[in-house]
């Protein structure tokens, strides 16, 4: 995509998604945009999986069960949905809709399943990724995180095949070494839409 058609995108959007594999400090480059833009609105997505320790119901995920979630597809309720690791996520089409008809950035952190089914529905919508600066670094956090072994290995597995997405299909992308950093990378495209 030309510097030019970007302009015109960033123009027409009101949508961002942000799209990072497991352990790239997603959650936290999040939290920093909130702190700084009061225009953002993130959605918080619903899913089949169990809350980690520490997540709130409503501020962290909707947490559902399996079979209301696959009622809600039935309905055509989420603007995009996808199964990830075992488990279900899903955005609402209305937090969409409401939130730009009043003018707000929506922000969806979401995988690169999802990113792609938001830009086939939302053609404007703005792609970002988030990059870890190593795999070694990813697989460090996802440590800290508590995840097993398993887990582990099979996540640094599948986030090759989304870096893989990232950089072919996403407009931005960028690598997480420094949380301010980042977030003003971000906050400057944000800008650029607002305008």
């Amino acid at each position: 995509m030309t510097s030019r058609q970007k302009a015109k995108q960033l123009h027409k959007s009101r949508i961002v998604v942000l799209s990072a594999p497991s352990g790239t400090g997603k959650t936290t480059l999040v939290n920093e945009l909130k702190k700084r833009c009061d225009d953002i609105a993130v959605s918080v997505s619903y899913t089949t999986r169990s809350p980690r320790p520490g997540e709130t119901k409503g501020i962290d995920y909707h947490f559902i069960g399996q079979d209301n979630f696959k009622k809600k597809i039935r309905d055509g309720f989420f603007a995009e949905w996808a199964k990830v690791y075992d488990n279900y996520y899903g955005t609402s089409k209305d937090f969409i809709e409401k939130n730009i008809k009043k003018s707000k950035i929506v922000l969806l952190t979401i995988d690169t399943q999802g990113g792609l089914q938001i830009k086939k529905q939302y053609p404007e919508a703005i792609l970002i990724g988030i990059l870890p600066p190593s795999l070694k670094e990813q697989e460090i956090r996802l440590k800290k995180r508590g995840e097993t072994s398993e887990n582990i290995r099979r996540r640094l597995k599948e986030s090759s095949m989304e870096r893989k997405i990232l950089i072919e299909k996403y407009d931005y992308r960028f690598i997480n070494r420094d949380i301010e950093s980042t977030a003003r990378k971000i906050l400057s495209i944000i800008s650029k839409i607002k305008k």
